[in-house]
């Protein structure tokens, strides 16, 4: 596979420098594109689940795995983890949630919901490598897709039987003692392992990872600012990518769209997981009931359990992801 030297996701295209390396708050583990184009290669998914396959990771959650994640509801509390839609216009949502009264018992709502804002879980369908292909080796032709109206493969469609899976919550702000991380701030290989000998709780394959950035938290007290690749946002630096692919996660959440801004490889870590790794990605949820509730159980693991919309050819989905302990 080429590397990701452009890289397009709905509605727009981001182009990487040839030698780039990360500029928010850069610590010295410098990611250079010759690094994302050798991973490329080294850390693919492609024609690991077979040269027909549209889930990715998603093979990770096997009977077993669902039996087992089952057995973490001891309490039967449950919690959202979606953001409340929201509906008016600010520099951090540009494409408000809209929700019409057509009578007194019926409405309609409409929601462009990749970007920023809303809690969507993004399919294997949604970015194109520096050659146009998505995961697996798929490769689209815009003006088919447009006509029939969606994607032939790698669509939300294949999820249409739900996420049902252990997920775990890595509260980086609680690891840090703060409410939440500034914008701009890169996570690390060592917060995530640093998060996991505190709480006590080990990443394995086949589970659902949500990693909290207090990103709502700041937004209660710094009010709407921008976010995502041409914004500030808290995120993982691009070094942890090989850290995904070792820990074989099925699935990945954040309340941001995962990947550190301001960045000169601006979504890395979001894109290589769609692209490379076949693994699909929870974004802008909100996290802080759920950082509040693990903490009065006492435990960073749940059940997770997400059902996206039954559309074909379907580039993702709002959701509403639910950890039930």
């Amino acid at each position: 596979m080429a590397g990701l030297r452009k890289l397009c996701w709905a509605g727009g295209t981001v182009l990487l420098a040839a030698s780039a390396t990360l500029s928010a708050q850069d610590t010295g583990r410098v990611v250079t594109q010759a690094d994302l184009d050798r991973w490329t290669v080294e850390l693919s998914n492609w024609g690991r689940w077979g040269p027909d396959d549209e889930i990715g990771t998603m093979n990770l959650v096997t009977p077993q795995k669902r039996t087992a994640a089952a057995t973490l509801v001891r309490a039967g509390v449950s919690v959202s983890l979606a953001q409340d839609v929201l509906k008016i216009q600010e520099v951090d949502n540009p494409n408000p949630f809209e929700h019409t009264m057509r009578s007194v018992g019926s409405d309609s709502f409409s929601v462009s919901y990749h970007g920023w804002a809303h809690t969507h879980l993004d399919a294997l369908a949604h970015v194109r490598d520096a050659d146009g292909r998505m995961y697996n080796n798929y490769e689209p032709v815009e003006s088919t897709v447009m006509a029939a109206g969606g994607h032939s493969r790698n669509s939300i469609h294949n999820l249409k039987s739900g996420v049902f899976t252990r997920g775990i919550l890595m509260d980086i702000p609680r690891l840090k003692g703060l409410p939440y991380l500034e914008p701009e701030t890169p996570i690390y290989v060592e917060d995530l392992e640093a998060w996991e000998r505190e709480a006590g709780v080990r990443v394995t394959a086949g589970d659902a990872v949500f990693i909290r950035t207090g990103r709502w938290a700041a937004r209660d007290e710094l009010g709407p600012f921008r976010i995502g690749r041409t914004g500030r946002s808290a995120g993982l630096h691009p070094s942890v990518i090989p850290w995904l692919r070792e820990r074989d996660i099925a699935v990945l959440g954040s309340d941001v769209a995962l990947a550190v801004a301001p960045s000169d490889l601006p979504g890395a870590a979001h894109d290589f997981a769609l692209v490379v790794l076949g693994l699909h990605l929870f974004d802008n949820c909100n996290l802080e009931a759920l950082g509040d509730i693990a903490a009065e159980q006492g435990r960073w693991e749940f059940l997770l359990t997400a059902a996206p919309l039954a559309v074909t050819g379907g580039t993702g989905s709002p959701i509403n992801p639910i950890a039930t302990f």
